[in-house]
């Protein structure tokens, strides 16, 4: 799999890849990722990508032509990219997006700046559109760097033990249920008894009991779709 991330500031997300796990999968050749700076494509003589809002409004817009011909130079050497715009005004990515791209070749994150994206680039180049969450940032980087994360690890051999993807949160619309390690009792809060026991089979329940009460807390909205499945598979 390879990632390439359009950016204005390729230094804020290179440094995450220097560490842990995505950096043992770039060693082991599981993923690849490349920078390319719309900046290095500008055709103003002062390299200029932004320009103020057509029709009025605050702040600055990134130009359409250095988007445009980046990506027009990574489809030329690559044509079977898979490109992705990161906008709040876009559908939430959720883990299922994140293991439908895991099987993606090559993945473009293009990262906005200033007030955003000239409309046309994104009518142009977007395959899809996403976002990480109901607030504003000052850039998509970060949220570049989310999707990347999230689809890396469903990539085969990426993490070290792939049996824990099939417990985590949002695999059966429910959130993973808490978790212990030793001590058995710290700061006078001891591990649920249950687990102590060794009885995997009531662990099991257990756990799945405690998804479900943790969803319905903080995921209303997961609990009632999880009850749907529920009552589907009796």
């Amino acid at each position: 799999m390879k990632f390439t991330f359009v950016t204005l500031f390729p230094s804020i997300i290179k440094c995450y890849f220097n560490d842990s796990i995505l950096k043992k999968a770039i060693n082991k050749s599981l993923i690849k990722v490349e920078f390319v700076n719309p900046r290095d494509f500008s055709t103003d003589k002062h390299k200029k990508v932004d320009a103020p809002l057509v029709g009025g409004g605050a702040g600055m817009l990134m130009t359409p032509q250095p988007l445009s011909s980046a990506i027009e130079d990574i489809k030329q050497k690559s044509p079977k990219v898979h490109i992705i715009f990161l906008t709040p005004s876009a559908k939430p990515f959720r883990q299922k997006d994140a293991k439908r791209l895991s099987k993606k070749e090559h993945i473009v994150l293009v990262s906005g700046r200033y007030e955003g994206f000239d409309e046309r680039i994104i009518e142009l180049y977007a395959n899809e559109l996403f976002s990480t969450g109901d607030y504003i940032l000052t850039g998509g980087e970060l949220p570049s760097l989310i999707i990347c994360d999230a689809i890396s690890r469903n990539i085969p051999e990426v993490l070290g033990n792939e049996t824990s993807l099939d417990e985590e949160s949002f695999e059966n619309m429910t959130l993973e249920a808490p978790s212990f390690t030793k001590p058995d009792i710290f700061k006078k809060n001891s591990i649920i008894k249950e687990f102590l026991k060794g009885n995997h089979g009531k662990i099991a329940t257990l756990k799945y009991d405690l998804s479900l009460l943790k969803t319905k807390y903080y995921r209303p909205d997961l609990y009632k779709k999880a009850k749907i499945r529920i009552k589907n598979e009796k």
